[in-house]
């Protein structure tokens, strides 16, 4: 018998060998992962920065709104990440999140703002709802979502803030007025929020990164 006979006769030479591919193939991982890293990175960056530019248009600011961020505890006490605009190093605007419950899941908008808290845009980045009916909030699907620039909490006043079936000024979508309902709520939300926080918004140091 030839002496690699024997030594896989051996009855540690299977799990022995399958160690040794293991730790090759998490090497090999490790190293694709490391390559990869900064492309998607960067993408990841590239993405973020032109939700934000949907809601505030670059020209409205000079500084890179990806390094001058606040973390604020939201209305559900979750970490909220503000995204400020500056202007000759002014503060002159604000985008963040807010979420609502829509029909099939939660609905995810991104609100810009500016200092008096008027809404300069808002797009919605994530959802679940029905194709053809609910979809209707995206930008890309119908105009709907515009109606929210220029609004603020006194323009329509509060009790205005919902849709026309309820006695709002926000048109519904037929056969889905929950979703936009879930919409015209999250918006108002945001409003509520930057108002609340207005003064830290506008005034504090950056989070991370700096301001330029």
């Amino acid at each position: 018998m030839s002496t690699l006979a024997q030594w896989r006769d051996q009855l540690f030479y299977q799990p022995l060998s399958l160690g040794a591919i293991a730790l090759v193939t998490c090497a090999a991982l490790a190293v694709a992962n490391q390559a990869t890293r900064s492309a998607i990175e960067a993408a990841e960056e590239r993405d973020l920065q032109n939700s934000l530019s949907e809601v505030l248009p670059a020209s409205y600011g000079d500084n890179n709104l990806l390094k001058d961020t606040l973390q604020l505890s939201g209305s559900d006490g979750k970490a909220l990440t503000i995204y400020r605009s500056r202007k000759a190093g002014v503060v002159n605007g604000a985008v963040f999140q807010t979420t609502s419950r829509g029909y099939a899941g939660d609905i995810v908008v991104l609100v810009g703002v500016d200092t008096s808290g008027t809404l300069l845009g808002a797009r919605v980045i994530r959802h679940q709802e029905t194709p053809g009916l609910g979809d209707k909030i995206e930008a890309a699907k119908a105009k709907w979502i515009d109606d929210f620039a220029g609004k603020s909490l006194a323009s329509p006043p509060p009790e205005k803030w919902g849709v026309k079936k309820d006695g709002g000024v926000f048109d519904q979508f037929a056969g889905a007025t929950i979703t936009p309902r879930a919409v015209v709520k999250a918006v108002k939300q945001g409003l509520e929020f930057f108002a609340a926080h207005r003064e830290e918004i506008l005034t504090a140091q950056p989070t991370k990164g700096d301001a330029r």
